[in-house]
């Protein structure tokens, strides 16, 4: 027991000798909570030694912290602060010795930070003896702008074929990712989630994404779910990865009760018969942007019908820890109505460039629709049966087109409508001018002639 004691002693005394040597210093940096680009950021750093200050400096640490770089500088020896930033970007302010202030933070800020305390070692009084502690910054951006397109649009409309609509809602600007999901007439949508085809599967880039169908899993036996599969067009069936497995219990039903949805054909507009609601299919895409946001992409397919979702509201909502309340923007699907054409020049003459423009619609028309030109009874001036843009260019109208009715077909997948419109060609009177010119000279030669006829007739009689 009197050696350990002994022992003891000459250990503590030898720790009271280093501590007199080098002193002691410590670091700890207080954890920051996740900040909004455009919000201010304290850094603190908390040390305690019992030596002399030499300096305090900050770095940021990126590429995985293979690089440190400084970013502000406390040297105690001259009671002096500078920052190591370039002048365009000098947002840093000292709070206090270790603390230092970032207002209207980016998300390029977003990362590791270090502060570096060093103090002079008291045995040498030359030498400074470091140390430091880090914290993580977290920055986070919500999205800057929504919006919702419908894919592969403008599309004709079918009579006699049920087809697939799909929406894709687009997200920029979020980090990190934002929650997207679709309401319909303001409740909330009952999804069958998928996972879309890799860009590898596909062929590389965003062709995957876009031409990407709902997957099914040839191990479920589902009536309800194949005989909805079966109106979704060409499935990928190979290689299924789906996240739906949760509701699938929900979706069971007895054949019986479940019947593929028909056409009815109409002349006027067709009759979809479906016993039940449409199965919606949902799938979502991360894009990582260069400014370190995330680009959400999300897609809802399902089998429409005209008559039931003529009318009808979607809107995609958005979610994010940024936001206090969803971002969100709606679309209401309408079939076109009534297309307003106006032609240019009012008064078109012979030999004038006319141009039939749509000017407009009825009604607010959505999915984008598309327009067909033609010509009641006959060929377009170029002479081609049609011709698709929501303008008709006629160059140089011959007086042969006086009276001739033209249609202009709009249509999406939700309905179609046609309008017509007569084009009256008056005469020119530069162009008649310009003939009666031209016819001018011909019975002056025919007068000519006249003269001279009897002239040699005259002679002939004499000559005999």
């Amino acid at each position: 027991m009197g050696k350990m004691s002994v022992l003891s002693l000459c250990f503590l005394l030898c720790a009271d000798l280093l501590d007199l040597a080098f002193g002691y210093l410590t670091v700890t940096i207080d954890p920051l909570p996740p900040v909004v680009v455009g919000e201010t950021v304290t850094l603190k750093c908390n040390f305690k030694t019992d030596g002399r200050l030499r300096e305090i400096v900050w770095y940021r640490v990126t590429d995985g912290g293979t690089i440190k770089q400084k970013i502000f500088t406390y040297d105690a020896m001259f009671n002096t602060n500078y920052s190591h930033m370039e002048d365009y970007r000098r947002r840093e302010d000292l709070v206090y010795q270790s603390t230092v202030r970032l207002p209207e933070v980016r998300i390029s800020d977003n990362g590791p930070y270090e502060c570096h305390v060093g103090i002079y070692d008291r045995a040498t009084r030359e030498k400074v003896v470091l140390a430091s502690g880090n914290v993580f910054l977290t920055v986070m951006s919500p999205p800057n702008n929504i919006s919702v397109v419908a894919e592969n649009t403008p599309a004709p409309f079918s009579r006699y074929q049920a087809q697939n609509l799909t929406l894709i809602c687009t997200a920029k600007g979020g980090k990190p990712a934002p929650s997207v999901y679709f309401k319909r007439d303001g409740e909330l949508i009952e999804v069958i989630s998928y996972v879309s085809p890799t860009a590898a599967d596909e062929g590389g880039g965003l062709a995957g994404v876009r031409r990407a169908r709902p997957l099914m899993s040839r191990d479920l036996d589902d009536t309800k779910m194949q005989k909805s599969l079966s109106l979704l067009g060409r499935l990928y069936t190979e290689s299924p990865r789906r996240s739906y497995a949760a509701r699938q219990a929900r979706y069971e039903t007895s054949p019986a009760t479940e019947a593929i949805p028909e056409t009815v054909v109409s002349r006027e507009f067709p009759h979809w018969v479906q016993s039940a609601d449409p199965a919606y299919f949902f799938s979502n895409a991360h894009l990582p942007q260069s400014d370190g946001s995330v680009t959400v992409q999300a897609k809802l397919t399902w089998t429409l019908n005209p008559q039931m979702d003529n009318d009808a509201l979607f809107s995609c909502e958005v979610k994010h820890p940024a936001l206090s309340m969803p971002m969100q923007t709606e679309v209401t699907l309408a079939a076109p109505k009534g297309p307003k054409l106006i032609m240019t020049p009012t008064r078109a003459k012979v030999g004038d460039t006319v141009r039939i423009i749509v000017q407009g619609f009825q009604n607010e028309v959505f999915p984008e629709p598309l327009f067909t030109w033609t010509r009641v009874g006959g060929r377009l001036l170029d002479g081609t049966s049609e011709r698709e843009g929501k303008e008709l260019v006629l160059e140089r109208v011959p007086a042969e087109l006086n009276g001739s009715m033209y249609r202009c077909t709009a249509q999406n997948p939700l309905g179609s409508t046609d309008t017509h419109t007569r084009l009256i060609v008056f005469e020119n009177p530069s162009m008649m001018k310009h003939t009666q010119n031209q016819n001018s000279g011909g019975p002056r030669l025919h007068a000519h002639g006249l003269i001279w006829m009897p002239f040699i007739l005259v002679l002939t009689i004499r000559l005999k």
